[in-house]
């Protein structure tokens, strides 16, 4: 190969990739692949990827990089790649184009990686895989995008045939001039194109729907924790006020969206641990099933949606929303790495969802029920980190990836957690047989027996996380359980029996 070429001025380096020896010599009349990265052989974008794992090292990060934009784009690249620390190992890329790259490169097919991503992580990605006799990347004076990556092309391959492996518009005009083009998970207008400008010989579709994926991004699944901003207007006998029971309809919309927004910011700022996960690695993002862009892109318009009607709430309800994102964005950013402040974190969350529900209500709730939802949501976080280290000690990994819990922690955070779901119990029934409690029923005697209710399902609740049965989010078991629709209706109906 023309090693020299990369001395010429202006002009992207090549390298020989570390396993590309051994290569069998392709015959003459076989055209070299050159394969793009971004969105090709790797369904992300690893630039933003570096990026986001720059600021969740450190938010203040954001400003150097915006500096080194201003320089250009490859200064950017430059700046993040040092910051930056991404497992080639663990990203997620397009098996199937993989598995046709192996069978090319058995038949004796040159292969070539040609990318405008960082050189480090481009060499690290061809290293890996063992596939590429060499590897093309931009400089800091040449940025392999575009025209530009045609024109390395025609350097490197002078009048030689070529094939080109790719996925965007800008990719079309390379399409143009090779003998075949490969398109890559590609959008259906850039295909159509590529048909009418080229030979293409094989197409990789991806088998995904992004609308449907973003909306399994947004966990819409988990807004039924947002009817905690219920039970106040159910506990103070205000439900059949419209006026009181339409704010807190709307409340319970903002901080659906809002929670949303808090879902896909913190599984991009998650995405190196959710793949190191057996069952994260699933979620949209990680798995590359949904453009990161598109995260970005929805991020803010869901919190547009979500603070635009705070302007008919009450301010108090708009500081407790900003309270909630504050500590979600923080969860985000520091608290998940922190041994317990953690939970503590996400019980808290579900406690301001209540007090959310009295300030848009305007109905008084008991201290002793704030208490009793630290108690228990602290109980169902502890769940969620005891499931989560169970699954981990199924693989080798003896620590969990972004956190600083430990296997061996398991026994002694489901301890605590259990202890905390018996104090919800105990407050629970102080909170019953409490004076506000017998001004608000009839028969307040009756509610007592809600206590053994909660009790059993929180007990088997943990039960069942103790055999593996709770795939970490106890929320998201519960929707699946039918004992929890049962014990649900049993509590309704003593409520009821109450009255």
């Amino acid at each position: 190969m023309p090693n020299d070429m990369n001395t010429m001025r202006g002009e992207a380096s090549f390298q020989p990739a570390e396993n590309g020896a051994g290569v069998s010599a392709a015959p003459p009349d076989v055209a070299t692949h050159f394969v793009d990265l971004d969105g090709t052989l790797v369904k992300t974008d690893l630039l933003i990827e570096e990026l986001l794992d720059s600021l969740k090292k450190n938010p203040w990060y954001l400003f150097g990089s915006l500096r080194s934009l201003l320089k250009g784009r490859q200064c950017l690249k430059e700046h993040v790649g040092r910051l930056a620390t991404i497992d080639v190992t663990s990203l997620p890329y397009q098996s199937q184009f993989v598995e046709f790259l192996a069978q090319e490169r058995a038949n004796g097919r040159e292969l070539v990686l040609l990318t405008a991503a960082n050189g480090r992580i481009a060499n690290q990605i061809a290293a890996h895989l063992g596939l590429f006799s060499g590897v093309l990347t931009s400089d800091d004076r040449f940025n392999l995008k575009g025209r530009n990556k045609l024109e390395r092309i025609k350097q490197f391959q002078g009048e030689k045939p070529f094939d080109y492996a790719g996925n965007a518009p800008a990719d079309l005009e390379i399409w143009k001039c090779a003998r075949n083009a490969i398109v890559v998970n590609a959008a259906p207008s850039v295909l159509n194109r590529a048909r009418k400008l080229a030979q293409v010989s094989h197409v990789f579709a991806s088998d995904t729907t992004p609308f449907k994926t973003l909306l399994k991004a947004l966990r819409p699944h988990q807004w039924v924790k947002n009817l905690l901003l219920f039970v106040p207007l159910i506990a103070a006998h205000h439900l059949n006020d419209v006026n009181r029971l339409l704010s807190t309809c709307v409340g319970f919309v903002i901080f659906s969206l809002c929670a949303s927004s808090a879902y896909l910011l913190n599984d991009l700022l998650d995405l190196r641990a959710d793949r190191s996960n057996p069952t994260k690695c699933r979620r949209p993002f990680a798995s590359g099933d949904l453009d990161i862009r598109i995260g970005l892109g929805v991020i803010p318009l869901l919190l547009l949606g979500s603070f635009v009607p705070l302007l008919f709430l009450p301010p108090a309800f708009t500081a407790t929303l900003l309270l909630y994102y504050t500590l979600t964005l923080g969860y985000s950013f520091y608290a998940k790495a922190i041994v317990m402040l953690d939970v503590v974190v996400l019980a808290s969350l579900y406690t301001i969802r209540v007090f959310a529900g009295s300030i848009v209500a305007n109905a008084v709730i008991s201290q002793w029920l704030l208490a009793f939802c630290m108690f228990a949501f602290f109980s169902l976080a502890m769940i969620k980190r005891v499931s989560e280290l169970r699954n981990l000690a199924k693989t080798a990994n003896a620590k969990t990836e972004g956190r600083g819990y430990l296997v061996a922690d398991r026994e002694q955070l489901a301890a605590l957690g259990a202890a905390s779901g018996c104090c919800s119990v105990l407050v629970l029934a102080l909170y019953v047989s409490s004076d506000a409690v017998a001004k608000l029923y009839s028969h307040p005697e009756r509610l007592w027996l809600i206590c053994p209710i909660v009790f059993y399902w929180i007990s088997r609740m943990w039960l069942l996380a103790h055999r593996g049965m709770v795939q970490e989010d106890p929320i998201v078991f519960a929707l699946g359980d039918k004992t929890s629709y049962v014990v649900a209706t049993l509590i309704a109906v003593t409520l009821v029996l109450a009255l």
